[in-house]
């Protein structure tokens, strides 16, 4: 990877740009270029306004930059503080995330998640154990790994224990909602996630000894980032946790998205374990969003945009440290982000609904047939039509509604009866198949 130009500090371009530069930029002066809030890197390929001269053009964004920069209670390795900008597109992401992720859902078909939370949250939490753990190397397909996490059953190598293990800190988690963070408990939350996947099983749970780590660029093994000494990082994790802790009352004040967000990047930055940092750091991301009340992030996967866009995350983080520790760069990215994997579970929902209406039709013929299902049933059925030769185990209809087994048992046990589903035993459980003429057999039993 091409690492990002650093970007000329303000005091250094006044001393080399001439009066009448300088006057034309303080006329200019706004922290945006063309609506984009652009990096030096950027900025340097493109043609700057009429007038004003490319070191003009970056001193007038930085200029008008200043006004809107806060600093962090965060340092850099050097022990400069982080920092960050809320210009109108940051304030335009939040307003967005603010009404669709915190409030209640405004359209139709958010009405699934609310009549059936269970499944959908299994479905995201599978989800995102899957693809957060496939950003960090794990191969196992995505059909496999779903598998072992709906039927319970024992990963068998390194890549389905990674997907395991992020499941497990997902759901360990979503009990922490409401508890503090301490440097104890991130540890807690490395430990699961790592647990059987280190080198050395020691190093799970526990902060890196060494410095001998560098965060490399896997498609030319290029080191892009270099992380502060492992002797700062037990007071670098106490700094973190206390950020992490804040409320609206806190100075300066930190929007609890951006806030989510800059926990994400400082375990990024600080990478305090051997591996494993990014599983912990979007865990974390998770942790802090549920925490503040954006109950609807639970059903999104931010790891899955992630890993249609992995150079742009690890870009995200090379603007900031090439641009005197402007996090802005990493919250618009994170921002976009989250946008995207909300739209990604709106057409999520609506695709299930429409599913559902189908083989709701499907069922309309009879009335007697139509109320003789739940709506887990018609689930599996729905599933079930377009995935003919399916097999369903009762503990993983168990998991996918949360519903005690006799219920699960109940509900496979009856569609059998009625034809819908074939049984074969399999080691010593039953697995229960979708027959490839299901939907001729649901159009005769309608009859």
């Amino acid at each position: 990877m091409r690492l990002p130009e650093t970007s000329p500090e303000l005091s250094k371009l006044l001393k080399r740009m001439k009066p009448k530069d300088i006057q034309l930029a303080a006329q200019n002066i706004a922290p945006l270029a063309k609506g984009k809030y652009l990096h030096w890197d950027e900025l340097r390929y493109r043609e700057p306004p009429p007038g004003l001269t490319r070191d003009g053009w970056w001193a007038s964004l930085l200029l008008g930059r200043h006004g809107l920069m806060q600093p962090l209670p965060l340092l850099d390795k050097r022990g400069n503080p982080f920092r960050f900008a809320t210009p109108s597109p940051v304030q335009i992401d939040l307003h967005h995330i603010d009404r669709d992720a915190a409030g209640q859902i405004r359209t139709a078909v958010g009405a699934p998640i609310q009549e059936h939370p269970a499944r959908y949250l299994l479905n995201s939490l599978i989800e995102e154990a899957i693809t957060s753990s496939q950003l960090e190397g794990a191969s196992t397909t995505r059909q496999v790994a779903a598998a072992m996490l709906r039927e319970g059953r024992k990963p068998r190598d390194i890549s389905e224990t990674m997907i395991f293990n992020n499941y497990q800190a997902m759901e360990h988690l979503r009990s922490l909602k409401q508890e503090p963070i301490t440097p104890e408990l991130i540890l807690e939350l490395h430990r699961i996630l790592t647990e059987n996947t280190l080198e050395d099983t020691a190093d799970a749970g526990r902060l890196r000894k060494s410095d001998d780590v560098r965060v490399v660029d896997q498609r030319d093994n290029k080191v892009v980032h270099v992380p502060p000494p492992s002797t700062e990082l037990p007071e670098r994790m106490e700094r973190l946790c206390t950020f992490a802790n804040a409320d609206e009352t806190s100075l300066p004040f930190v929007h609890p998205v951006l806030r989510a967000i800059l926990l994400h990047f400082m375990i990024g930055y600080d990478h305090p374990f051997v591996d494993g940092n990014g599983r912990t750091a979007r865990a974390l991301f998770y942790w802090s969003l549920a925490r503040s009340g954006y109950w609807l992030m639970e059903y999104t996967s931010i790891s899955h945009i992630l890993r249609r866009s992995s150079v742009s995350y690890m870009r995200a983080y090379l603007k900031t440290e090439t641009d005197q520790n402007d996090t802005t760069y990493f919250l618009l990215h994170q921002l976009l982000t989250i946008r995207r994997a909300i739209v990604a579970l709106h057409e999520y929902l609506a695709r299930k609904a429409g599913e559902q209406r189908e083989t709701e039709k499907l069922l309309a013929a009879s009335p007697a047939l139509r109320t003789r299902f739940n709506h887990r049933q018609i689930a599996l059925l729905t599933h079930a039509l377009r995935n003919l030769g399916e097999g369903y185990r009762v503990d993983a209809h168990q998991r996918s509604h949360n519903v005690v087994y006799q219920t699960a048992r109940n509900d496979l046990l009856t569609l059998h009866s009625l034809g819908l589903l074939e049984k074969a035993r399999q080691g010593n459980a039953y697995v229960f198949f979708a027959p490839e003429n299901l939907r001729d057999r649901l159009t005769d039993l309608a009859k």
